[in-house]
């Protein structure tokens, strides 16, 4: 088992999922077009209950994918196979966006706007040179505005499936942690999937193993697998390759773990079944576990607190003058008890115990990390007020066991979410009136 050392935990900010809206929107447009082009954008190439997709809206994105597939250096399927793909996805993201609206959720100006801000930051430009990178490519940056509010909407009706999960039980994680497939690494895989719809005939059956086995076939004959993917898969990752990304063999569906557990890197899977329907399953990866070390340190405080009776100058000599008095040989234990604002450590002598020094903000830990054990820093200022910090340890813990908790309680859930949302937006599908006028 290899170590690794953990960067202290941060409060994360969550990132919207408009990467992909974002390479679709943001690719450049055909220069010149034509009469007979004007003409075929005004085209609907589906009806998706009381709504449309424009033919318009299916070229910007078909392009956004080409070229991401082209800067990524894949082999790029057949046009009329990327189009199906991208439809495909324009069309449950239309039905996402209708039901997330029947059911209340709203996004507010400012939602988009923060949006928008971390899409051009993503993109290393500003807001402003988005816009203008939208509008010399002749898109319409309030249609701009308008999608990305609803990539914003469906991901809060994800969200909103997710939450009404029940929570992880303690016993849940502590069968996963005790099986040992959670001990056996973690597989970077890739699928194709056919679906299989609920309540499916054996003609349907059928029709889909025979596709699966044809897909399979092609995979074998040298197709590339992400190639096969974007151009066959039904799966909500088909636009990325098919790619699933690292997971424990517990966090994947029971079929799945079943073939991958036995695969060597590399590997292409027979085809498999599952509820959903039919898959074939792609080793990228492996990696073992590895041991977390966490880093703590032990330190001697005092807090002199800035209030309505003592402003931040006077919190500042006080602090100053008890530096003085503990570098001329004073006891530190002693000065602490009598004027540290710290309740939690002033009655043992300013001592804090072993902590992680991020959790007291990026001044106290940069503070804490820059002294040596028995070393003295200088008084530093916080909004709390003004501190006095000595250095009297540090270690490496070993955290390996609750990070694997950790872990597990976020495969077991990340299970379900995936499980659930799936299952959703495949009901909605087989539920909703949609028509498809792709020519061909």
């Amino acid at each position: 088992m290899t170590s690794a050392k953990i960067a202290p935990k941060h409060r994360s900010t969550r990132r919207l999922p408009i990467v992909l809206l974002a390479c679709a929107l943001l690719a450049p447009l055909s220069a010149h077009l034509g009469a007979q082009s004007v003409e075929k954008l005004d085209d609907i190439v589906a009806l998706v209950e009381d709504d449309v997709i424009l033919q318009s809206e299916l070229d910007i994105a078909v392009e956004g994918i080409v070229q991401r597939i082209r800067q990524s250096g894949g082999n790029l399927p057949p046009q009329d196979l990327v189009e199906k793909q991208v439809l495909e996805r324009l069309i449950n993201r239309k039905l996402q966006v209708q039901r997330a609206l029947r059911t209340g959720i709203r996004v507010s100006d400012s939602d988009i706007d923060q949006a928008m801000m971390n899409l051009a930051r993503q993109n290393n430009i500003s807001v402003g040179q988005m816009r203008q990178v939208l509008e010399a490519d002749g898109e319409n940056f309030a249609e701009f505005r308008r999608s990305v509010g609803e990539e914003i909407m469906t991901e809060r009706l994800r969200q909103r499936i997710v939450s009404s999960m029940d929570p992880v039980s303690d016993t849940e994680v502590e069968i996963l942690l005790a099986s040992e497939d959670f001990a056996g690494g973690e597989f970077d895989i890739s699928h194709v999937q056919v679906n299989v719809p609920d309540g499916a005939t054996p003609e349907q059956v059928a029709e889909a193993e025979v596709r699966i086995a044809n897909i399979h076939q092609q995979v074998v004959d040298g197709l590339d697998f992400a190639s096969a993917a974007i151009s066959f898969s039904e799966s909500q990752d088909a636009l990325e390759g098919g790619r699933v990304g690292w997971r424990d063999l517990n966090s994947l569906p029971r079929e799945f773990a079943d073939v991958v557990r036995d695969m060597s890197v590399g590997q292409v899977s027979e085809p498999l079944r599952s509820p959903a329907g039919f898959h074939i399953v792609k080793v990228n990866d492996h990696r073992e576990n590895r041991q977390i070390l966490a880093e703590e340190y032990r330190a001697n405080h005092i807090l002199i607190e800035t209030n309505e009776l003592v402003d931040p100058e006077q919190a500042m000599n006080i602090a100053r003058d008890l530096h003085d008095r503990i570098d001329a040989g004073e006891s530190f234990a002693e000065l602490a008890r009598e004027h540290s604002d710290d309740t939690t450590s002033a009655n043992l002598g300013g001592d804090m115990g072993w902590f992680n020094p991020q959790q007291f903000g990026e001044r106290f830990a940069a503070m804490v990390t820059g002294l040596e054990d028995g070393e003295l820093g200088e008084p530093f200022q916080s909004q709390a007020g003004w501190h006095i910090v000595q250095r009297t340890g540090y270690r490496e813990t070993d955290v390996t066991q609750e990070a694997m908790a950790n872990m597990a309680r976020q495969t077991i859930m990340q299970r379900r979410a995936e499980s659930e949302v799936e299952s959703y937006i495949r009901q909605m599908r087989e539920e909703a009136f949609v028509e498809i006028r792709l020519p061909g």
